[in-house]
């Protein structure tokens, strides 16, 4: 029995804040229905739910964290919403604002079959339009080794690598500046406790908040 539009959803954002969490600690409950905008007690009736059909483990204190079978579905999710992205910008002229909504709905519609003939027409593409890898057929995502633009210094020359889960308004507003993928960026100045930085894009000069700075990946490897 194939699992449900809610399951597909909670076990793709556990995965994602699985990312964010503390090493050695789980996902806490609270995280979760910050994320998905529901109420604490629908969080706990559905960890309730996916630990009894062991897609999750829960202990009190540690929080959530996904089984084998959790995450394999978790990444099948991910699979499917950022390959019809990427289909969605390149085929179908969409802009990166905007494929993230279509692609909420298309992913629990469309089959694995579907999206691997999408990918391969594609040219089996590594990452969707905001830079996130594609995890392959049998769910493999290739090591990356990023840091977030806030992290480097004053006078750093990077090239842009990913955007990390920002609002369409957002998007709009990096492209409007230049900030789109593989686009270097170098950091003229940093204000003091996490202030904006001041950032030159195409020689023009762009205050940026830290906040979005911190959303803002590079590759190591792309630093002058």
């Amino acid at each position: 029995m194939s699992a449900s539009k809610a399951i597909e959803d909670y076990l793709k954002c556990i995965y994602k804040l699985e990312d964010l969490s503390i090493k050695d600690k789980g996902v806490h409950t609270s995280a979760l229905a910050s994320r998905l905008g529901v109420a604490q007690a629908s969080v706990s009736n559905m960890i309730k739910k996916l630990s009894e059909q062991g897609y999750v483990a829960y202990e009190p204190y540690y929080g959530v964290s996904l089984t084998e079978s959790g995450r394999q579905l978790a990444l099948q999710m991910i699979r499917r919403h950022r390959v019809i992205e990427q289909y969605l910008v390149e085929r179908l002229d969409y802009s990166w604002d905007e494929v993230d909504a279509e692609a909420e709905v298309l992913e629990h519609a469309v089959s694995d079959k579907l999206v691997d003939a999408m990918w391969d027409a594609l040219g089996r593409p590594s990452h969707d339009p905001h830079g996130s890898p594609i995890p392959d057929q049998d769910g493999l995502i290739l090591p990356q080794n990023w840091l977030p633009l806030s992290e480097f210094s004053e006078g750093a020359q990077v090239r842009l690598s990913r955007i990390k889960n920002r609002s369409p308004d957002e998007l709009r507003y990096l492209s409007s500046i230049g900030l789109t993928m593989g686009v270097e960026v170098r950091i003229k100045s940093k204000a003091p406790f996490n202030g904006p930085l001041m950032i030159e894009v195409n020689e023009c000069l762009h205050a940026l908040d830290y906040r979005l700075a911190s959303a803002l990946l590079v590759e190591t490897g792309d630093v002058t």
